[in-house]
């Protein structure tokens, strides 16, 4: 079967943090017998056997977008220029898709599947959260309804929470099936023996919205004995406290081969729109404990109590924060994420497999 992949963020190099869950997912399905990856997406190093398909000019504009922080960030701003990528981006697409002669698209994000329209090609389109939001855009809703009428369409948001609305705005036009992503099989093999009390990370784009209530509820909690580290690009104008320690943007080997085994949890106060947070999953995998803010996004993996807390305000962070600096505590609230994210999510391969039950059901119809 010959596949089709497109996608706007992708890593240009192995030490880059951006988009490396497409890296991942490309790598597992070429590995695949039965299936023949193609990949439009940023320029990057390619995993062995995905057959690249940018054409004159692509390379270059997607790495202008990749700059400027991605297609929903941009959308976020609501400019004009803004505009204009969008309608470039959307005009590349539209050449792409109708040129394609491969049995079944892949797209990520569903503002990609709209210059599907005027083809017949068999699409599995993955939801991953900051798209789910733009559903509330007037006339996203109808537009796609049209794009998925013409063929046969699965929707394949990664997280189950997002089931719901989804099936209501399109379960007459497409069929819609979570598909968990999957993790690296190296962050399961993390040894915490090391871990240090005191010692919490933050991994995010620093944006108002990503980092929520942090730096509100974090004041006088955060300090010399209990520091906060911070890793992510900065693409708002955000003042940071004093007492945050900003690391900038980091990438995948840099966590879990030195911060992760010395940490003694993950949070996110996060109140932005996403599916399920990749950096939280590979942080359940090596056994860090997570603290998340009470979102649907968050509720849907991690069992308050069992394999992290959910806190919906600043006392209960208090308690999270004297809960999981209890170093037994810490472990069996980490070795149980660890267990459960290897049972309910497992790898990359894993998760190819999920993908390629789909597109056998696409071109079956």
């Amino acid at each position: 079967m010959n596949v089709l992949m497109v996608s706007t963020s992708y890593p240009e190099n192995l030490q880059d943090w951006r988009g490396r869950f497409i890296y991942d997912m490309a790598e597992s399905l070429a590995g695949r017998c039965d299936l023949s990856l193609a990949l439009w997406a940023p320029p990057g190093e390619l995993p062995n056997g995905v057959e690249n398909v940018l054409q004159s000019g692509d390379a270059r504009f997607l790495h202008g977008i990749l700059g400027e922080g991605g297609i929903a960030h941009l959308l976020r701003k609501k400019n004009f220029r803004s505009l204009v990528m969008l309608f470039n981006l959307l005009g590349r697409l539209r050449r792409v898709y109708r040129q394609s002669r491969h049995d079944v698209v892949h797209v990520n994000w569903l503002q990609n599947a709209l210059p599907l329209w005027g083809t017949t090609t068999p699409a599995l389109v993955t939801v991953l959260g900051s798209d789910y939001g733009l559903l509330d855009k007037p006339g996203m809703r109808a537009m796609l309804r049209a794009v998925f009428r013409q063929r046969s369409t699965v929707l394949a948001p990664n997280a189950s929470w997002m089931i719901p609305r989804l099936k209501a705005d399109f379960g007459d036009v497409a069929d819609v099936e979570a598909v968990p992503f999957g993790v690296n099989p190296r962050w399961f093999e993390v040894d915490r023996s090391g871990a240090e009390i005191g010692c919490w990370l933050a991994v995010t784009r620093l944006t108002r919205n990503k980092i929520g209530d942090l730096f509100t509820w974090g004041e006088g909690l955060f300090g010399p004995q209990r520091q906060l580290h911070l890793f992510g690009p900065m693409q708002e104008n955000l003042e940071l406290p004093p007492w945050v320690i900003w690391h900038g943007p980091t990438h995948p080997a840099e966590l879990r081969d030195q911060w992760f085994p010395r940490a003694t949890g993950l949070i996110t106060l996060s109140r932005h729109d996403e599916g399920r947070p990749q950096v939280m999953l590979e942080a359940m995998a090596a056994g860090l404990p997570i603290i998340a803010s009470d979102l649907p996004a968050h509720r849907d993996f991690v069992r308050h109590r069992e394999t992290g807390w959910l806190v919906q305000e600043r006392s209960q962070l208090e308690e999270a924060f004297a809960a999981l600096e209890d170093m037994p505590t810490n472990r069996r609230v980490g070795e149980e994420a660890r267990r459960c994210t290897k049972e309910a999510i497992g790898d990359w391969d894993d998760c190819a497999d999920r993908y390629a039950a789909l597109y056998q059901q696409l071109v079956a119809r």
